[in-house]
């Protein structure tokens, strides 16, 4: 099963002994890239974007859904020495655009499905256009990067060194802010720290068959499946989740990690007993999960499913620090997200002290890494205690066996089936309609997603609450914003719970609609 991971892990290391093994297959397909060609075909990439202008420490973003390309182009931005961002497909034109020029990105890469003519007037638009270029499909006025691809050697760049992604978050004025870590400056391969720490929490390593379900652009399925391939193990990932469809490709192509949110647990736990059973999972070995709360009875009944091989994890885009739990340890310390694996977690209170055991406060993690928010240096500084000690804005405790909880999320942060989605942008918008005096976005309870998206608005006077301007809300805000960040529902209050200094207090509302539960999570 495992072989031994070179020293420099990258495609073209493990293609030297393994030439012919998978790296990444397409799961409902079946389609794949040998590490051979990967190495190969991100050589030629990594060629084809030095050839379009960027040089080592420019920045490629992609608006790409899921396919064998996402892996390959990720390699061949890693192999340019590139920052790379891979952008939500379900972002709308003005937000897609906002990120490129946030991030500066000088080239785009989309597809025939992504290439929407919103889209591309607005980054033709922008003070400066980036070049825009279809890496999959046809797309009218686009060059194809295919066309600049095959005019590539698949050839080492002499002296390349590694790229890394840059991950989009939320800032404090709701736009989303780019987490950048500094680049190393080392040969190609040299750091990929989540393989180690894959390979130490769960065993993942050379010869093993990563499952991957969720959009490639989220921070979790980008960067394990670096991982993986990196560490020489081939990467199944999946065109759309499915339940069934995801049994299958773990039956298919012996699966033994695997990638997860709390919903997609639910809706395994949905499918019909004889759906269940027709598939053989003897060979899975890690349930990985993280991203949002699991309900514990939801945790249980996985277990009980599949054995004692849930993994879940605590770490943010920062990527600062990461704590781990086994399904050992779950069950001696249910509700933990485990402890550190990577930094030392700290507790500290408002003022700055670290607060002793049992006692909550804001989670730090303690470590050599660093990152900032791009263009916004004060959200930087805030998130650092002192050098070396950062936040990513949590709240929780740790037990006497030093075991993290989180008793709450980011302030307002909302995470609805395993996306983060922050509330402000959508208040910012609603508070334009003519009909909305105040306004409050909150996430409520949700069986299915854990946290829906819900408006609880005071209307302006003379403004007729009800069914119909709740539907009203609902498509002006989805005209300007994607729909997972706009409200499902609107509710309508006379007042809003205020400070008098007008701090508007969302843990009131928040509370009205968790009552009865411990917390949040």
């Amino acid at each position: 099963m495992s072989a031994s991971v070179p020293a420099l892990r990258y495609p073209g290391a493990v293609a030297a002994q393994h030439p012919d093994r998978p790296a990444v297959i397409l799961a409902e397909t079946g389609a794949q890239m040998t590490f051979a060609e990967l190495d190969a075909w991100a050589w030629r990439a990594a060629r084809a974007l030095r050839a379009l202008g960027l040089q080592a420490g420019d920045h490629v973003a992609m608006v790409i859904e899921n396919r064998l390309a996402c892996v390959a182009l990720q390699w061949g931005a890693h192999y340019a020495g590139l920052y790379y961002t891979f952008i939500s497909t379900r972002l709308t034109a003005g937000e897609v655009a906002y990120i490129v020029g946030d991030c500066g990105a000088r080239v785009v890469l989309v597809t025939g499905a992504t290439a929407a003519p919103a889209m591309l007037d607005a980054l033709a638009g922008a003070q400066e256009p980036p070049i825009v270029l279809s890496a999959g499909g046809a797309v009218e006025g686009l060059e194809p990067f295919e066309a600049v691809l095959s005019a590539q050697p698949a050839e080492p760049i002499p002296g390349a060194s590694e790229g890394t992604d840059m991950l989009y978050s939320s800032g404090t004025t709701g736009r989303p802010k780019g987490v950048k870590p500094p680049l190393t400056g080392l040969p190609v391969g040299s750091t990929l720290v989540i393989a180690d720490l894959g390979k130490a929490m769960t065993g993942l390593d050379g010869g093993d068959v990563y499952l991957s379900p969720a959009p490639f652009y989220h921070a979790a399925p980008c960067k394990w499946s670096l991982a993986a391939v990196g560490a020489g193990a081939t990467v199944v990932l999946m065109t759309r989740f499915d339940p069934a469809g995801a049994l299958e490709a773990i039956d298919r192509y012996g699966v033994t990690h695997s990638q997860w949110v709390p919903t997609h647990f639910l809706r395994l736990l949905r499918l019909p007993e004889e759906v269940r059973d027709r598939h053989r999972l003897s060979t899975h070995r890690a349930a990985i999960h993280a991203a949002a709360p699991c309900p514990p009875e939801v945790k249980r009944a996985m277990i009980d499913w599949w054995g004692p091989i849930l993994h879940e994890y605590y770490a943010g885009t920062e990527a600062i620090g990461m704590t781990h739990c086994d399904t050992e340890g779950w069950l001696a310390h249910p509700g933990s997200v485990g402890r550190p694996v990577l930094g030392t977690v700290r507790i500290l209170g408002d003022d700055g002290r670290e607060l002793p055991v049992g006692e909550e406060g804001a989670i730090y993690f303690e470590s050599d890494r660093s990152f900032e928010y791009h263009n916004d240096p004060a959200k930087t500084a805030d998130a650092y205690a002192r050098p070396g000690v950062a936040t990513m804005g949590d709240v929780g405790r740790l037990d006497a066996d030093g075991f993290l909880y989180l008793t709450d999320r980011r302030t307002n942060m909302i995470i609805t089936g395993g996306v983060n989605v922050y509330p402000q942008e959508a208040e910012n918008r609603l508070s334009l309609h003519p009909a909305v005096d105040d306004v409050a976005v909150i996430g409520v309870p949700d069986p299915e997603w854990g946290e829906t998206v819900r408006a609880v608005v005071q209307p302006a006077p003379g403004a007729q609450p009800g069914e119909a301007l709740a539907a009203e809300l609902v498509a002006f805000c989805r005209q300007e914003l994607a729909s997972i960040k706009c409200p499902r529902q609107v509710d309508f209050r006379d007042e809003l719970p205020r400070e008098p200094t007008g701090k508007l207090l969302k843990r009131k509302l928040r509370d009205e609609y968790w009552a009865g539960r411990n917390s949040r999570l």
